[in-house]
């Protein structure tokens, strides 16, 4: 069996919650690239696994992945930062909708690179990035000051369309996701995967002590 057809099996396998499928659709219309369902459940299960109950989200979108995270993690928290009022608005319609209480999402408007270095220090179970890829290192740096000991760092879309795999592609966005692939992935500081389900997913946990 061919590895096209593996991906095309663990794609149709995932089965995306209802509520989760009408925030999906309503991104699409806004023009807010959700992460794919497949991608969604991994962080679900990490989310779970993790038994998170502070978790913070670099890039909100419309929600979808938030609805994930939250989904694998019911009691959790959850901070997002979006630069777009209108992402967030559509985000918090979302969780309405899915009937999250407000005090378990707390969505702050700005700029990442302004709001970042405000957030505690070791304060999150789990850091999802997913904004500016040309940022993402940055960001991932953020975010593992942000996670607790023990906590997981996620990164979404980090193949950037299979682009990482094609030696050929040498812009900057690929390039930066495969040197954060090869930092994360050749340290002892932290453990790190990378997992080829969807647009790929690049999962980091810090040391536990």
């Amino acid at each position: 069996m061919n590895e096209s057809a593996v991906a095309r099996f663990a794609r149709e396998a995932t089965v995306e919650p209802e509520h989760i499928a009408r925030a999906r659709q309503h991104a699409l219309e806004l023009g807010a690239a959700p992460i794919s369902p497949a991608v969604g459940a991994q962080t679900a299960v990490l989310a779970a696994a993790t038994g998170a109950r502070t978790m913070i989200e670099i890039g909100t979108g419309a929600g979808v992945s938030g609805l994930w995270l939250l989904n694998g993690a019911p009691r959790a928290v959850l901070t997002t930062i979006d630069n777009e009022p209108e992402h967030l608005a559509a985000a918090r319609a979302a969780f309405a909708a899915s009937r999250i209480p407000a005090a378990r999402v707390r969505g702050i408007t700005g700029r990442a690179a302004d709001v970042l270095p405000r957030m505690n220090d070791a304060a999150y179970d789990v850091v999802f990035v997913d904004a500016d890829p040309d940022s993402v290192l940055d960001y991932v740096s953020h975010g593992l000051r942000l996670a607790r000991p023990g906590g997981t760092v996620l990164v979404p879309r980090v193949l950037h369309g299979g682009r990482v795999a094609d030696p050929v592609a040498r812009d900057s966005i690929t390039t930066e996701f495969r040197e954060i692939i090869a930092q994360t992935m050749s340290t002892t500081e932290v453990v790190a995967a990378l997992n080829p389900v969807g647009e790929g997913l690049l999962q980091i946990t810090t040391s536990a002590g």
